[in-house]
Parts: C-alpha cells; sequence; structure tokens
C-alpha cells in the first residue's frame, strides 16, 4: 500500500495494523510542524481517501467549516447554504459516509487544530459524531493530524470531554536522526560524505522539509545562503511563520525562547520569567509544556538536582542556527555563511550545535557503548564554586544503574581531536569536584565523543571510551 517513505518503519507498522483492522479507528497523527505528518499519511494510503479536509491557517468558523465540507460540496451531495453550524457539518459526512458501501472508508483530517476556531464548538460535534455513529462503524478508518501538538495531546488524546480516551491510536513523529537524514538524502540524489551530512544536520535539524529543499549540485555552504541569506531566501522568515502557526500568542513563546536560548546548558524556570519578563504562573507552565512538547526544548534536571529545580534548554538545531545567524541578518550579504567560515561566532556554534547533535543521539552513544541494556539517566551538572573548589561543568552525564557514570566530553573537529597535557589535567580535576561536591561513590567513565577519535599521544589514555562519527550514524531499525 505504502509508496516510498523514508524511515519511520514502527509508524508505517501501525498504520498497516490500521488499514487491516476489522474494527473502527481513530488515529491521531502529530508532532511538529514541518515533520512529514502529512506526507506520511498520504504517501501510504497513495492519496486514496474517501474523504479529505484540511483546516485553514488563521480562518474564521465559516471558512474551517466550508473547508471541511469542501468535498461535499464538490459532489453536490450537501447545498452550501445548508451548513451552518460544526453539527450540521458532521451530521452532513455522516451521511456521506453512510452512502459509501466499502470494505474499508478512510477518511484524513488534516491540522485538525485549525479547525478549532474560538467559540466554534468544532470538539463538541466531532464527539457527537463518533461517539454516536463513527465509532460503530467497523469498517471506517478515521485519521487526523495536527502541528499544534498541546492542542492535539491536551484537547483530542487526553481532552476530559467526550473524546476522552477515543483514539484507538496514536502516532507520534520525532524527527528524523542521522541515519534517517542520511538515507533522505541519498533518496534525494544527494550522496555526501558524513561530515558534510553532520554539518546540515547542525544547521537544519531532522526536519525532513528542511532537508529535503537542498541541492544536491551545490555545497553545503551555498545551500544554506541560498536558504536562509540570498533575497527571498525560503527560510528567511520561517521561524516567525513556524511560531504563529502554533501558537496564538507567539510572541510570548518567542520571548520564552530567547530566554532560554541564552545559556548553553538550560535555563530554570525562575531565570526564564525573569529574563523574559513574564509572569512564573500557569501561562508560563503552559508555554513551557508546549515547547518541550513541540521537541523545540528539553526539560531535565541536572545531576542530583530535585524537579522543583529542572532546566529547559533549547534543542532544536533549526531554531538554534537561526537565532545565532538568522534573527538578526540585515539583508546585505548573500553570502553571509559562505563569508563567515572560519570565523569565531562559527566556530562558537559549530561546538554548542555539536553537544546537541550528541544530546539528540544518545541511543547511538548508549549502543556505541555497549550498554543499550542498562537502566539510565542523562543529565548534566554545574558547579559555581566555592572556598574549596573552583567552579565547573560536565555537559552530559549517563548515570547507570551498573553504578558507572559517564562524564561524556563532546568536541567537534575535522581531524583526530588530541588531547593535551594541560587539558588532561583539567579532567582529572573535574572529575575530583565532581565526586567531592556530588559524594557520588559511582565509577567514572570518561567518554569523548568526537567525529574522528582521538589522536594516540601520551594524554589519550584518559579517555575510557571514544564515540565517533559512525557510531552517531548508527540506525535503530
Amino acid at each position: 500500500m505504502a509508496r516510498k517513505i523514508i524511515g519511520r518503519k514502527r509508524e508505517i507498522s501501525q498504520l498497516e495494523n490500521i488499514a487491516n483492522s476489522d474494527r473502527a479507528e481513530l488515529v491521531a497523527v502529530y508532532g511538529r510542524r514541518r515533520i512529514g505528518k502529512t506526507y506520511l499519511v498520504k504517501e501510504f494510503f497513495n492519496e486514496k481517501f474517501d474523504y479529505y479536509a484540511t483546516g485553514i491557517f488563521e480562518g474564521s468558523q465559516q471558512d474551517e467549516i466550508d473547508a471541511f465540507c469542501d468535498g461535499l460540496y464538490q459532489k453536490q451531495r450537501v447545498a452550501k447554504a445548508s451548513i451552518k453550524s460544526w453539527m450540521d457539518a458532521f451530521s452532513a459526512l455522516r451521511q456521506y459516509l453512510k452512502g459509501l458501501r466499502k470494505k474499508r472508508v478512510v477518511v484524513f483530517l488534516d491540522e485538525l487544530p485549525w479547525f478549532d476556531v474560538p467559540s466554534g464548538k468544532f470538539l463538541k460535534a466531532f464527539e457527537w459524531f463518533w461517539n454516536s455513529w463513527g465509532s460503530t462503524q467497523d469498517n471506517l478508518k478515521i485519521i487526523v493530524c495536527g502541528s499544534a501538538t498541546t492542542w492535539m495531546t491536551d484537547k483530542f488524546i487526553s481532552g476530559k470531554g467526550g473524546l476522552y480516551n477515543r483514539t484507538t491510536e496514536r502516532i507520534y513523529l520525532a524527527p528524523f536522526d542521522l541515519s534517517e537524514s542520511e538515507a533522505l538524502l541519498r533518496h534525494c540524489g544527494i550522496d555526501w560524505e558524513r561530515s558534510l551530512i553532520l554539518d546540515a544536520y547542525m544547521i537544519f535539524g531532522g526536519v525532513p522539509l528542511y532537508l529535503s529543499m537542498l541541492k544536491k549540485e551545490k555545497s553545503i555552504d551555498e545551500n544554506v545562503d541560498d536558504l536562509f541569506f540570498r533575497e527571498g531566501a525560503p527560510l528567511r522568515n520561517e521561524y516567525d511563520f513556524l511560531f504563529r502557526s502554533l501558537f496564538k500568542d507567539s510572541d510570548y513563546y518567542m520571548r520564552i525562547v530567547d530566554a532560554i536560548s541564552s545559556k548553553n546548558m538550560g535555563v530554570s524556570r525562575q531565570d526564564i520569567a525573569s529574563q523574559a519578563k513574564v509572569a512564573a504562573n500557569g501561562t508560563l507552565t503552559t508555554a513551557l509544556k508546549n515547547l518541550v512538547s513541540c521537541d523545540f526544548v528539553r526539560k531535565y534536571n541536572a545531576f542530583g538536582k530535585k524537579e522543583r529545580d529542572a532546566l529547559y534548554q533549547l534543542t532544536d538545531l533549526s531554531i538554534l542556527f537561526f537565532k545565532r545567524f538568522v534573527e538578526k541578518y540585515n539583508g546585505k550579504d548573500e553570502r553571509r555563511w559562505t563569508n563567515i567560515i572560519g570565523s569565531p561566532a562559527r566556530r562558537v556554534w559549530t561546538g554548542i550545535a555539536f553537544e546537541q547533535v550528541c544530546l539528540l543521539h544518545v541511543w547511538q552513544i548508549k549502543k556505541a557503548l555497549g550498554i543499550l541494556g542498562v537502566l539510565t539517566e542523562v543529565c548534566s551538572w554545574r558547579f559555581a564554586g566555592d572556598e574549596y573548589n573552583h567552579g565547573t561543568q560536565i555537559d552530559m552525564l549517563i548515570v547507570r544503574r551498573d553504578k558507572v557514570v559517564n562524564l561524556c566530553e563532546m568536541k567537534f573537529s575535522a581531524y583526530e581531536y588530541e588531547i593535551s597535557a594541560k587539558y588532561s589535567r583539567e579532567l582529572r580535576e573535574r572529575c575530583a569536584i565532581f565526586r567531592s561536591v556530588t559524594k557520588c561513590n559511582y565509577a567514572l567513565h570518561i567518554t569523548f565523543v568526537t567525529p574522528w577519535g582521538l589522536k594516540n599521544n601520551a594524554n589519550s589514555g584518559i579517555s575510557n571510551s571514544c564515540v565517533v562519527i559512525s557510531d552517531l550514524f548508527a540506525s535503530k531499525s
């Protein structure tokens, strides 16, 4: 049934089970915008739906109703003037679907949150449609899709109304990892070596749409210039549109992201409120939850800290790139990215972006270390310093149930990374401070994550293990 779909093997298996089941199905497909939700559903079903509708961005209630019923209008199954409410719309859809004598009836409703305009009673009508009729039709498969992840989870999947616990399957689409990104680029005819794919991933993240926009006849730097910096660049305003399409108070959300992006290791909730100049209330709590659910931000506890001390860290690589280089671009240098090769700003960003890539590939790092079967917790640690020890930090710790802690040093380098005598001393001192301050009695293993491995010298023995670029490209399938 499915045409060529890159990756998504688990999701395809879910859709196959849904398509072949002998019961009514109400399926929610969700994930951040541009991640390929619509593409997955359309490709799997070869765009052969018995009914299809998609919401309109910032449409009025009548706009949304007309978009929902467009197929019925075209088929002349219902007069446009007769549809005045969502109850009318769903009643008309029910009558149309009743007339289909098929073994399987597939309905695809895309951008579902956009249908739900304030006071429009969309969800109430959907609840009535599904609970009173749809759920009893064993041949009916309804697939709904939405980029407003929190709306999908809070209002549709886990809402307290009549749709509570009514979805029969939930399909969450995460960004691609490096292996899937490599497969997508090859499918697009781009056969780059892995170091270049890593460069692209640090800029675009695992967002399929962005990666599919790369041109094989151009270098990665030329592609970036074309997509972000030339006149009319297609991704120049992507950040603004992304937030406006997901969040009603987009300016508020962007202020929160500004605060979170101010520190690489993450920011506390209180510091976010202070820096963004917003109240530390329920509105902020909801915004942070939404940003986490959209894969823009991760929430984590630093080593030895409690839930109330949680930190929020920007993990969306495309947003990180935008904040560093695109947001304040004045439009005068169409080769901006190419022209700053080797600049301090680019070198600093590369190190930060590579650390985020590592945090997004913990599974691959654990596989390389041979500890996939070991229960672990991933966190960071920082120490401000006291009268006995100076301040220090460790960006990624893998705390293992087998009483080992991997202290991960993530170092981007175009060549084998060379550990100097000075750096070796710093690492030993960092381990000593960590053990002294945290009272941790686990074995401490220093793990380097660096693309081309370590250069063998008198100081390389301080590393207990090393994860390289080929490890980060390991496939989960």
